[in-house]
């Protein structure tokens, strides 16, 4: 499909992602407290969870990426919130429903992007689009090739 145009979008996070990560916080403690489990790994439990569930967002959220692109030819650029430009590569991506599309980012001399595209943060003709650019990376199995063999 070589007459496929561009497709570019601005990132924000997930504001889903945020309320899951709270849910599942909340129902692990809730979880722990209902057990029948000690006291003292009752209260180290409670103690770790909301650091972990910090962790989590703060490895998800990506704030420091403002805009995204995939070009014609399947190359990505990331457009830092600095105004620099990062050309990148995909990873992997997984493709949830109609609705939710992950990407993972890498670019040289970068941290990895883990962009997670949800109809709170993006539209869904980009979605979309995405979703038929990446099966047709799928398709071709250039992804699967790049990252070796899997067994």
């Amino acid at each position: 499909m070589t007459s496929a145009p561009a497709i570019g979008f601005e990132y924000r996070p997930s504001r889903w992602l945020c309320r899951l990560l709270l849910l599942v916080s909340l129902l692990a403690v809730l979880a722990t407290w209902i057990s029948a489990v000690p006291w003292l790994a009752k209260l180290i439990v409670t103690a770790s969870v909301p650091f972990a569930c910090w962790r989590a967002w703060t490895r998800f959220s990506d704030r420091w990426i403002q805009a995204a692109g995939c070009a014609r030819d399947g190359s990505w650029n990331l457009q830092m919130h600095s105004g620099e430009d990062a050309a990148a590569t995909l990873a992997s991506f997984r493709v949830i429903g109609e609705k939710i599309v992950w990407l993972r980012l890498s670019s040289p001399g970068q941290r990895q992007a883990l962009l997670l595209l949800a109809p709170d943060n993006s539209d869904a003709d980009i979605r979309r689009r995405l979703r038929m650019r990446l099966a047709q990376i799928e398709a071709s199995g250039t992804l699967a090739a790049e990252r070796g063999p899997t067994v």
